[in-house]
């Protein structure tokens, strides 16, 4: 019998002389997610400190090209977007919330647009554009490719016109300090290198995903997973983390970093080839490039295999050079600085890790299990996206769930109080390491385990041989405390790799993004459910099986007596 996974209560001891402060509300991120929430909490009141572990700017909404998905115009409606989404999401939607997501979005988006949102318009109205999985065009976006550039700014400039948030960069979320069930505050590294305890009633967490988790991801440095790992650590239970959405074309060249080509780029009509130089995605699907994503990248591993080719290729060049300049200036930069013309030449793409379904359970305002604990955006598993995400619904839901989070953060959290660091079990007085451990070694080695094992596609025997690689690792990367963020930074993933993982392993079926060769059929009798993780008070794993939400509303769904909905 193989040893069990590490994962220690907390990463550190606390030093007894630890500078301690006081607000009403922490955020966790400054993505539009944690942005968003932090808004909606100062202005019902709160005095909230958002940190970010890097420069602030440092975001997956930084990076964000695609766009955000929303009803704006007559032509469309809800019930349509309702239906593309739930669609996409291979049964395993939450209806109801998808139900919130689409109803409340164009809002959000409209708030958007008050605070001077720059959105691309065609004759003075919204421009719209087509992505993979949608019925019809609904996609705004902002400066052709730049639309999460332009989230990023905007919302940070909002959020510090807001006299009661502060802000904090380069400072660490360490653990979370919980008692009997409730957050009390939280232990933080700042920049001056030293510990600082923050005392509040209300922690939401805004992290992001999990991309560094693989070799070859589209997401910056930070996305490590730290606050799947902090909160999972302090007793939250994690749910859907099998579902790693990976995207079919980010930039595939020696030296480049794996920058993501937006969906919106086939969306204009740019097809894929092969090796060969021929078109093969009508072969495999009859959306033929708008696909889903999870078939899209799957199709080019297998054309891939036919072929013999290392990677697949986008062409644009039917399209108008100038026209796809001016449509997608970020792509040609970028293509530019590499010596390629998006009018002229094709582009070499490949599939990245990209986005991460799974992650905090929370109700229907970001609520976690644990008191004055909440989540928002890729840290949350909102149910939203089912198996897959339809494209540019991801930072819509950062708005939709980021404004709820902030919006009852306060009710639900209890009076800020501080008690004695010493009523905290912690590792204070443990000895340090028997060895010296390269965290740059430990964290390339689980991003290859990770690509190889458990990736685009698995397969028992190699997750078993991953899970046991992963055990082992635990031994001596998280038996003792270490010193610094990037000694932390390493555990952290390797615990988000092993709950991944383990849930892909225990999903025996094929269903969205998780595809298991061994088991190549969606199995709806026996996995219609979210494969979920909790650790005890004892640090005993344990898994268990949580419920699908419920439906939408009847009249939404189309049950409803008399009720119309639009043919997709």
């Amino acid at each position: 019998m193989s040893s069990p996974f590490i994962t220690p209560r907390y990463l550190v001891g606390i030093p007894e002389r630890t500078t301690q402060i006081s607000y009403d509300c922490l955020v966790v991120g400054s993505g539009v997610a944690g942005l968003t929430a932090a808004i909606r909490a100062s202005r019902g009141g709160a005095r909230v400190l958002v940190i970010a572990k890097d420069a602030f700017r440092e975001t997956n909404t930084e990076y964000a090209q695609g766009g955000v998905a929303a009803v704006t115009r007559a032509d469309d409606s809800v019930e349509d977007h309702f239906r593309d989404t739930v669609s996409v999401a291979q049964g395993l939607a939450d209806e109801s919330r998808v139900e919130i997501l689409v109803r409340e979005g164009p809002a959000r988006v409209g708030e958007l647009v008050d605070w001077g949102g720059n959105f691309d318009r065609s004759d003075g109205e919204l421009a719209l554009a087509m992505e993979g999985g949608h019925s019809r065009p609904r996609i705004l976006r902002a400066g052709g490719d730049a639309t999460g550039r332009e989230f990023q700014a905007l919302l940070t400039r909002v959020a510090r016109r807001c006299e009661s948030i502060s802000f904090a960069e380069h400072t660490f979320l360490v653990d979370l300090l919980v008692e009997d069930g409730t957050v009390l505050g939280a232990l933080l590294w700042d920049s001056a290198n030293s510990f600082r305890v923050l005392w509040t009633g209300a922690v939401i967490l805004a992290t992001g995903g999990v991309g560094q988790l693989y070799r070859e991801t589209t997401n910056p440095r930070v996305a490590t997973g730290d606050g799947l790992a902090v909160a999972f650590r302090a007793g939250a239970p994690l749910q859907d983390l099998e579902f790693v959405q990976f995207h079919p074309t980010t930039l595939y060249l020696a030296g480049a970093a794996r920058n993501l080509i937006s969906e919106a780029v086939r969306g204009e009509g740019a097809y894929l080839r092969d090796g060969r130089g021929e078109r093969f995605m009508p072969e495999y699907h009859p959306d033929a490039e708008l696909a889903p994503r999870d078939v899209v990248s799957r199709s080019i591993l297998e054309q891939m295999r036919r072929t013999g080719d290392t990677n697949a290729y986008l062409d644009l060049t039917h399209l108008g050079g100038d026209a796809m300049k001016r449509r997608f200036p970020q792509l040609a930069k970028l293509t530019e600085s590499f010596g390629l013309d998006i009018g002229r030449d094709l582009i070499p793409v490949h599939p990245s890790a990209h986005y991460s379904i799974g992650g905090l359970e929370i109700d229907d305002f970001g609520r976690t299990p644990l008191r004055g604990l909440y989540a928002c955006g890729e840290a949350a598993a909102s149910g939203v996206h089912g198996a897959n995400r339809l494209a540019s619904n991801s930072l819509l839901e950062c708005l939709v769930f980021g404004e709820r989070a902030g919006r009852v953060a306060l009710e639900g959290a209890a009076p800020t109080r501080r008690v004695p660091l010493s009523s905290f079990a912690n590792r204070a007085g443990e000895e340090d390491p028997p060895h010296r451990v390269e965290w740059s070694d430990v964290l390339n080695s689980i991003q290859a385990l990770m690509w190889r094992s458990v990736g685009i596609e698995r397969e028992g025997d190699q997750l078993s041989t991953a899970l046991h690689k992963l055990r082992f690792w635990s031994q001596y990367v998280a038996r003792y405390p270490f010193p610094s963020p990037s000694g932390w930074e390493a555990q952290n993933v390797l615990t988000v790799a092993y709950l991944v993982a383990e849930g892909a392993y225990r999903r025996e079926e094929t269903r969205g993004v998780h595809c298991r060769i061994d088991f190549p059929h969606r199995d709806d009798p026996n996995y219609t459910t979210r494969i979920r993780a909790r650790r005890l008070a004892t640090g005993e794993i344990v898994f268990d099986e949580a419920p699908v939400g419920p439906p939408a509303s009847a009249e939404l769904r189309g049950d409803a007596p008399g009720t119309t909905v639009h043919e997709s």
